[in-house]
């Protein structure tokens, strides 16, 4: 991990620091006699003294084993005690000092802060302290000390376990609130969205209307043919510039009544115009074409008849294999062409605004799709979109 502070990202190394300078700092103060040392140490004493600086080291341990490193601590306190009374083996210098290490004071600090199970932490501490202060011998300095030494650990820990709690909380409700203030966003970019569509439908279609109805009147009342001609050419354009529209805007608003814009049932006219102009095309279809809703169906026709068209421009004399896949939760639609067998025509690539595969990637979007389109490692091309099988709009509410 990366991530956090340094003694976090390194506690083994801070616990083994510690652990290392209380058995100097405990073996340093019972020298001087802070603690249990007797005037005139004997070899018990010294081999308690390696005891202590081995409990001491347990500290290492501290955050895997808590409980451990109490017990170990409390054992040794209650060896040093029942050593000095009733067996007399052991005189300390000063009667009334503390016989417990310093350690005691990091030891009883784990169990409420690393130990899960609060009831076991309680009952060690509570033995621990008892063994500390020594109340079978009763003296007010001592069991001062030894309540404080073994209570400071246990309040810092509770402390710091209610910061943190604290800290928790308050993280989630920062991410609470961001993901709100994200959804809330989103709310208003959708309903701004349909709002400026809307606006667009309203306006583009009643202008483009204008232009079909004066280009079918024209192609009535004109006198020679290529003018008719031309007025029809102008009004299929509108009529299809219509349907663009509706198809666009269709899923922020109910789309028209006998709307033929082709769907999946239009893949095999579009692979027979492909086949019909010289580009070999296969089509495999697996699955239920009805689970793919008006609107994804429209939308992966228009993907098939973008991947043909650059076919025919971009890459003359390739086969184009194209594979549709229907499922309850996606339509999965492959367009791979191989490589080309000819040049380019330079009338045919001048002809785009080459932002076809851009302008597909947004509808698809729409409908939250996704859209892959690249070279592939054959010399050919793919185009891959998946879409889900069914896309709600203001007509399934109805």
């Amino acid at each position: 991990m990366t991530d956090g502070p340094w003694h976090c990202r390194h506690w083994v190394a801070v616990d083994v620091a510690v652990a290392v300078a209380f058995v100097l700092l405990d073996t340093g103060t019972t020298l001087v006699g802070a603690t249990w040392w007797p005037d005139r140490p004997d070899t018990l004493a010294w081999v308690m003294l390696g005891v202590q600086a081995l409990a001491c080291a347990s500290l290492a341990v501290r955050r895997i084993a808590p409980l451990t490193v109490v017990g170990v601590l409390g054992a040794f306190t209650l060896a040093v005690t029942l050593l000095t009374s009733p067996a007399g083996a052991l005189t300390p210098a000063h009667h009334g000092n503390t016989w417990a290490p310093f350690s005691t004071l990091v030891a009883a600090y784990g169990p409420l802060f690393y130990q899960q199970n609060r009831r076991a932490a309680f009952v060690a501490l509570a033995a621990f302290t008892l063994v500390v202060m020594r109340p079978w011998d009763p003296s007010v300095t001592i069991m001062t000390l030894g309540l404080l030494r073994t209570a400071v650990g246990p309040l810092l820990a509770l402390c710091f376990e209610a910061r943190r709690r604290m800290v928790l909380a308050l993280v989630e409700r920062a991410e609470r609130a961001e993901r709100e203030r994200h959804l809330l966003a989103e709310q208003a970019r959708a309903e701004e969205r349909a709002r400026l569509a809307g606006e667009m439908h309203d306006v583009v279609t009643h202008r483009v209307s204008l232009m079909v109805l004066q280009a079918g009147a024209l192609r009535v009342t004109a006198q020679d043919e290529s003018t008719r001609q031309a007025a029809e050419e102008l009004r299929a354009a509108g009529c299809q510039a219509l349907d663009e529209l509706r198809d666009l805007v269709g899923i922020l608003r109910t789309a028209p009544e006998g709307d033929h814009t082709p769907s999946v049932a239009g893949f095999a006219d579009l692979v027979a115009e492909s086949i019909a102009v010289g580009i070999p095309t296969e089509l495999t279809e697996e699955g239920d074409p009805a689970l793919a809703s008006p609107v994804v169906g429209r939308t992966a026709y228009r993907v098939l008849r973008e991947a043909l068209t650059n076919v025919r421009k971009h890459a003359p004399g390739a086969r184009v294999t194209l594979r549709v896949e229907y499922d309850e939760a996606r339509v999965r639609l492959t367009v791979h062409n191989t490589p080309p067998t000819g040049r380019p025509s330079s009338a045919l690539t001048g002809t785009g605004s080459g932002l076809g595969i851009a302008h597909l990637r947004q509808r698809i979007e729409l409908v939250h799709g996704t859209l892959r389109a690249g070279p592939c490692p054959d010399g050919g091309f793919s185009v891959e979109a998946t879409l889900p099988a069914y896309v709600p709009t203001a007509e399934s509410a109805v």
